[in-house]
C-alpha cells in the first residue's frame, strides 16, 4: 500500500501540465525507474552483506560504483558514440572486476573486524575514484562523470530507462536463489559442508551486484545509503532468512526512492534536488540511528543469560 501510495503521488507530481503525452512520456516512466531502481539496489546491498558477513557493505561501498564509473569514462574517451545498452554492458565488467577486487582485499584482512571491511572498501573505492576524477579533469569531462555517480531522474524519459527491467530481473534472481545465498552466508566450511558450491554462490552473487551497478550507473546514476540501510532495517524486523527477506528489502528500497525524489521534487518547487542529496541525509540519519539506537533485534531469539558461578566452587 505504501508504495502504490507514493507511486501515484510521484505520478501526479511535477511542474508540466498533466496530459496524455506527459504521462506517458515521463511521469509513469520516472515513476517505474524509482521502483525498479530502489527495489534493485536495495537486494544488491543485501547480497553484498551476505556475502561478505557484514552489515556495513554494500555495492557503493566496494569499489563497484567507482570501478563502473572508471571504465565509463574510458569508454567516453575511445568510443563515445557506443549506444546506451554497450555502456550498460562495459560498466557491468567493470563494476564485476571492482568487485572482485574488493573481495580479494577483504579476505587478506587478518581480522574480519565489521567496521574494517568497509573501511577498507572505502578507501579501495576512494583510490579508484581520485584516478576517475583526475582523469575526467584533465579531459574536462566532470559533468559526465558526475551523472554516473550521483542519483538523478529528473533526465528520465521512455526510451531511456528500460534497461532497469533487466536490473530487477537480476534482483529477482536473487530471490529464486535466495536459500544457497542464505547457506552461503553460515561460512564457507559450513556451506561446503552442507553440499553447496559456495564459489558457485559467491560468482552468481557478484555478477547479480555487477549488473544492477553497471546498469543504474549509466540509466539514472548510484544512490547512496540505499543497499546499506534497507537491509539493516529489515533484519531488524525478521531477522536474517533471505527468502523472507528479499521482498520486503525490495519493497522497502522502492519506497524509500520514491519518498525521497518526493522530498526532493517538493522542497523547493518547482526545482529540484538530486535524489541522492536527499537519500544521503535520510539514509545517513538512519544509518546513525541504527548503530546507536537499541540494539534488541525482533526478528531474532535472544539468548538468555549465564548463571553466575558462587565464588569459592568449581564448574561440574
Amino acid at each position: 500500500m505504501l508504495v502504490t501510495a507514493l507511486a501515484t503521488a510521484s505520478v501526479l507530481v511535477g511542474v508540466a501540465e498533466l496530459d496524455r503525452f506527459v504521462l506517458l512520456a515521463s511521469r509513469l516512466p520516472r515513476t517505474a525507474a524509482l521502483v525498479l531502481t530502489g527495489a534493485a539496489m536495495a537486494v544488491t546491498g543485501l547480497i553484498m552483506q551476505l556475502l561478505t558477513r557484514n552489515r556495513f557493505v554494500e555495492p557503493t561501498t566496494t569499489g563497484a560504483g567507482d570501478a563502473a564509473s572508471f571504465v565509463l569514462l574510458m569508454l567516453l574517451l575511445t568510443t563515445p558514440g557506443l549506444p546506451l545498452a554497450g555502456k550498460a554492458a562495459v560498466a557491468t565488467l567493470g563494476a564485476l572486476v571492482g568487485v572482485f577486487g574488493f573481495l580479494a582485499l577483504a579476505r587478506r584482512i587478518p581480522v574480519r573486524s565489521s567496521v574494517l571491511v568497509p573501511v577498507i572498501g572505502i578507501m579501495y573505492g576512494g583510490v579508484i575514484g581520485a584516478v576517475t576524477t583526475f582523469i575526467a579533469y584533465r579531459t574536462e569531462l566532470l559533468q559526465e562523470l558526475l551523472s554516473w555517480s550521483v542519483g538523478d531522474f529528473s533526465g528520465i524519459l521512455r526510451g531511456r530507462y528500460e534497461m532497469l527491467y533487466l536490473a530487477a530481473a537480476a534482483a529477482l534472481v536473487a530471490w529464486v536463489a535466495a536459500d544457497r545465498f542464505t547457506v552461503a552466508a553460515l561460512g564457507e566450511d559450513t556451506a561446503r559442508g552442507l553440499g553447496l558450491d559456495s564459489r558457485g554462490v559467491l560468482l552468481l552473487g557478484v555478477t547479480i551486484v555487477a549488473v544492477v551497478t553497471g546498469i543504474v550507473s549509466v540509466t539514472t546514476g548510484l544512490v547512496p545509503f540505499l543497499g546499506l540501510v534497507v537491509p539493516n532495517l529489515v533484519s531488524r524486523m525478521i531477522g536474517d532468512h533471505m527468502r523472507r527477506a528479499v521482498p520486503l528489502v525490495a519493497l522497502l528500497g522502492a519506497a524509500l526512492v520514491l519518498g525521497c525524489d518526493l522530498i526532493g521534487r517538493l522542497v523547493r518547487f518547482p526545482f529540484e534536488i538530486p535524489i541522492s542529496i536527499v537519500m544521503g541525509i535520510v539514509g545517513g540519519v538512519t544509518f546513525l540511528w541504527l548503530l546507536l539506537g537499541p540494539a534488541s533485534q525482533p526478528g531474532r531469539a535472544s539468548r538468555p543469560a549465564a548463571r553466575p558461578v558462587p565464588v569459592g566452587r568449581r564448574r561440574g
